[in-house]
């Protein structure tokens, strides 16, 4: 427990940005410090402000007591994918491996360290869920005092059970992708086949509740969450605890925890030198054969070297590329159900001409391609070799198009074909799918624009993990919040303005908004270049 603590001391002494904060003198980085903590306060508030609001409507109908075990599974499921999506890049294939293990601590000691690092640097958004649902819950339950403390600790350990079980999922991943020649290819296939898994299981409940595969009909929220919590314990035990100070569920889900956590980093730093080791180690093919250069431009030379390096990180690829095969999938799945099946399917064969929702095509699919664009991590994955491209015979304007040329080669195709699909599927007319795609191509703009706009105005160049930019930095998170939004709301008004708006100047509308955000978003990133 010692080795951990002082390991732990150390990395937050080094990524800490309060610390840095403290100690940095620069005004422009404190200012970014600044912008970057209220920015995160802005977050968390939202998050809050969203389960408060949950707690309070459970309240109204006479249903608070389904609040704990609703808390429970938020806290559940976002600790189970911020783990999933992050494991590879704390755990596994990380910058300061050689170095960590050169000092006298054991591998199951490191890897448990990096855990419990990774678990204190998502607290902000576990208490967040945590202390608003327990405000939400006393306003209208009006608990003992000894309950608010039970809650704050215990809320505190709900997260730990499915982060272990997704640090080992994880774990498995990277053991099997480590023996292949090609493990970083593998290892992305294995953890998109994972995620994809992990969502489909939602149909699978749900098509057994449908079809009284079990004993009783979900017909309320608080059937839905007292189901769930039957079947994932942890939930049970946190309710029990809150609601009848059940000892026992406290004492499992306290011991529960610290015994996952030993056996699972026995198991992990059983295997912990070879699989980094593995990762660390780069195949040569023995096929090689002399051919003449092609001659590029500058812009596609730096395009492709984004790719290369897109290809040689499966925490950049697999957090980036998640929205490009979630909007491919929905492109084939329009094409084998059916446009008109799929809004009935959603809307629960509401009674309405399914063509209203056209207009809003461009936008959900947008939705899944934009969720993340590489310009808002790319400039700060440069990190200390950013000063190689600053030393080369180039602009630095150049050098953001080509980032913002590979985006485009990236989501374009995506978007293309699910929005024909969708067309096609929807016997969309001619005209209006061929501003559709339009439409589509000024969105995939404005994201790389965007995105680059976050990206180079909050870059972050000093960083020992690549999951802090990819998946925590400042740039993607301005980026993805206002973003998805909007998106939200566009989609809403698309379906409205399209009653009673003609289709095709309602998108003629929109390209021209899009078009002027985007152009004025690369005017931004080419003003940021002469600085």
């Amino acid at each position: 427990m010692k080795n951990n603590l002082l390991l732990l001391k150390t990395l937050f002494l080094s990524t800490s940005q309060i610390n840095a904060y403290k100690y940095c003198k620069d005004k422009k980085k404190r200012s970014r410090l600044i912008g970057t903590f209220v920015g995160y306060a802005f977050l968390y508030i939202i998050i809050m402000v969203f389960c408060l609001a949950t707690c309070i409507g459970y309240g109204f109908v006479g249903l608070i007591d389904a609040a704990p075990v609703m808390c429970a599974l938020i806290l559940s499921v976002l600790a189970f994918f911020f783990t999933l999506l992050k494991t590879n890049g704390y755990l596994f294939n990380f910058k300061e491996y050689d170095m960590l293990m050169c000092l006298p601590f054991k591998p199951k000691t490191i890897a448990g360290c990096k855990f419990l690092y990774m678990y204190i640097k998502s607290l902000p958004w576990y208490l967040s869920v945590s202390i608003a649902a327990l405000i939400g819950y006393a306003i209208f339950a009006k608990p003992a005092l000894y309950v608010y403390p039970i809650w704050i600790v215990l809320g505190l350990l709900v997260p730990i059970i499915p982060m272990l079980v997704a640090t080992f999922l994880g774990f498995i991943i990277a053991k099997i992708s480590s023996g292949s020649r090609y493990n970083k290819a593998l290892q992305v296939i294995l953890s998109f086949v994972l995620i994809f898994l992990c969502f489909s299981s939602r149909f699978f409940f749900e098509d057994m509740f449908k079809n009284n595969k079990v004993k009783e009909t979900l017909t309320t929220v608080s059937d839905v969450t007292g189901k769930a919590a039957d079947i994932y314990l942890p939930a049970k035990w946190f309710s029990n605890a809150v609601i009848k100070t059940d000892i026992i569920g406290i004492a499992l889900l306290v011991s529960i925890s610290i015994a996952l956590f030993i056996v699972i980093f026995l198991i992990v730093g059983s295997s912990y030198r070879k699989i980094n080791s593995a990762f660390a180690s780069h195949a040569s093919s023995k096929k090689f054969v002399m051919s003449a250069q092609k001659q590029k431009s500058i812009v596609n030379s730096i395009a492709y070297k984004e790719f290369k390096r897109f290809l040689g990180s499966p925490t950049y690829m697999v957090n980036v590329v998640i929205g490009e095969v979630f909007a491919f999938i929905f492109g084939v799945v329009v094409l084998v159900l059916g446009f008109n099946n799929i809004v009935k399917l959603v809307t629960n064969n509401a009674p309405f001409d399914p063509a209203i929702i056209q207009p809003a095509i461009p936008f959900i699919i947008y939705f899944f391609i934009g969720m993340v664009a590489t310009t808002a991590c790319s400039p700060s994955l440069e990190g200390k070799n950013y000063w190689i491209l600053q030393s080369l015979p180039l602009e630095k304007k150049k050098i953001y198009q080509g980032k913002m040329m590979f985006n485009m080669y990236l989501t374009v195709p995506f978007m293309v074909f699910a929005i024909i699909s969708s067309c096609v599927s929807a016997k969309a007319p001619v005209l209006d799918s061929i501003l559709y795609l339009v439409l589509g191509l000024v969105l995939c703009a404005f994201s790389t624009t965007w995105g680059c706009v976050c990206g180079v105005k909050f870059m972050k160049l000093e960083w020992e993990n690549e999951v802090e930019v990819v998946k925590q930095g400042t740039a993607v998170m301005l980026y993805l919040f206002p973003n998805m939004f909007s998106v939200m709301i566009i989609t809403v008004l698309s379906v409205v303005f399209g009653t009673f708006i003609n289709h095709c100047a309602l998108m003629i509308i929109f390209i021209l908004l899009y078009g002027a955000l985007s152009l004025a978003c690369y005017i931004g990133v080419m003003r940021l270049a002469k600085k």
